[in-house]
């Protein structure tokens, strides 16, 4: 039917499919790697239940942002994030919170869905800086690793720490999503 000629080519053209499926590291064949990067800057608002004092204890954060983020070259859209979580230890001097969620909605209609596992902050003259790691696990940027720096400022005299405690702060946040 083929002829000698036909059925190598046939089989030729067989061998070179099953072999590029082989041999395609696995997750490849079908899947492409994430490159949806962003980077958004705004505005962040945290309030700590019960209010932060000198000696750390477990607090409840809530944190809303309001950022513009680049989406693609040339392109931002304005976004707001959600995160809510419990501070093992948070006091005055750190907020230590290595499990957190946050959700960025983006005025596109599209959302990132991050997952934080680990955290680090410092207070300097004043500033809480705090820096959160981890992952988008759904949404835009998908799998790629996620960054979000807080500088904050409290919203009461750092004397305060010493009285009723800290209820909030007030500072610049700064997302970053990509490899």
């Amino acid at each position: 039917m083929f002829g000698r000629h036909g059925a190598a080519v046939a089989l030729s053209s067989l061998g070179l499919v099953v072999s590029s499926v082989v041999w395609a590291p696995s997750g490849q064949a079908h899947e492409s790697v994430p490159t949806e990067s962003v980077l958004c800057t705004g505005s962040s608002t945290s309030t700590y239940d019960p209010p932060l004092t000198v000696l750390p204890r477990q607090t409840r954060v809530q944190t809303h942002a309001s950022y513009t983020c680049g989406v693609a070259p040339g392109r931002t859209v304005p976004a707001t994030g959600y995160m809510e979580g419990t501070s093992p230890a948070a006091s005055c001097i750190t907020v230590n919170s290595p499990r957190l969620g946050e959700v960025v909605h983006y005025a596109d209609g599209k959302r990132s869905s991050i997952a934080y596992d680990s955290s680090t902050s410092i207070r300097v003259a004043g500033v809480l800086v705090v820096r959160l790691s981890g992952r988008v696990v759904e949404g835009r940027g998908a799998g790629l690793a996620a960054h979000r720096t807080v500088a904050a400022l409290p919203g009461q005299l750092p004397t305060t720490c010493l009285l009723s405690g800290l209820r909030g702060s007030n500072g610049e946040a700064q997302l970053e999503i990509g490899p």
